[in-house]
């Protein structure tokens, strides 16, 4: 009877052990980050998109899960004024989905051509109908880390950052910075690349967005 005892005895203990391990693993699932970048521009395979590729390529390193989200041949329209309740209440374009994306994401990137010194009109009616949701819905966004890009002909990519970042500030987000303005010079697609130094830059930019995201992984986890 004492060697049934002792048996039943250490059968729990493995199973309490394995139940535990699970668990471990399961929480480190749960911790896996995403990032996800929101593409205001009207073009697909455009230089604003040269951007985030070469910022997800060092994160796709780092164990990081990345998404795009293309705006263009994807029609946004301007808020209407709903009240934001829950989410917006317009179903009729993809800004719905868009904002649910953002929400379960850990990194979030705003990346925008520049059009008329600022954000295209795609992104700035994204960036007006989320501003209402998370007003309404306060935290909703909190502590996530956002990062800026804006890929300009000349003038005007300064504007454009700033108006993407002021969206991450008044929604509680950490921002992340590199060592000049997030920007790329291009007119013709393609053209970015032989812009060196905002090649140089988002490869910054893309490692202080990871080692950010691995603090707040870090913090989470203890």
């Amino acid at each position: 009877r004492g060697k049934r005892c002792y048996k039943r005895c250490f059968a729990v203990h493995c199973r309490g052990r394995r139940a535990r391990k699970d668990d471990k693993e399961n929480r480190k699932v749960s911790f896996a980050m995403k990032v996800v970048a929101v593409n205001g521009s009207a073009r697909r395979d455009g230089n604003t998109d040269i951007l985030i590729k070469r910022m997800f390529s060092k994160m796709l390193d780092a164990g990081i899960e990345t998404e795009s989200v293309e705006l263009c041949e994807n029609t946004i329209y301007p808020c209407f004024a709903c009240g934001g309740r829950e989410n917006c209440v317009n179903t009729k374009d993809i800004f719905c989905s868009v904002l649910e994306k953002m929400k379960h994401a850990d990194g979030i990137i705003l990346a925008s051509p520049v059009y008329s010194a600022n954000v295209s009109a795609s992104m700035q009616a994204l960036l007006e109908r989320a501003a209402v949701v998370c007003d309404l819905n306060p935290g909703m966004l909190t502590h996530k880390v956002g990062a800026s890009v804006a890929a300009a002909r000349r003038g005007g990519a300064l504007n454009a950052i700033d108006a993407m970042n002021h969206f991450f500030l008044n929604h509680e987000m950490y921002v992340v910075g590199s060592t000049y303005w997030n920007m790329g010079y291009g007119q013709m697609p393609g053209d970015v690349l032989k812009d060196e130094e905002a090649l140089s830059n988002m490869d910054n930019l893309a490692d202080n967005m990871i080692w950010i995201l691995n603090k707040i992984k870090k913090e989470n986890e203890e």
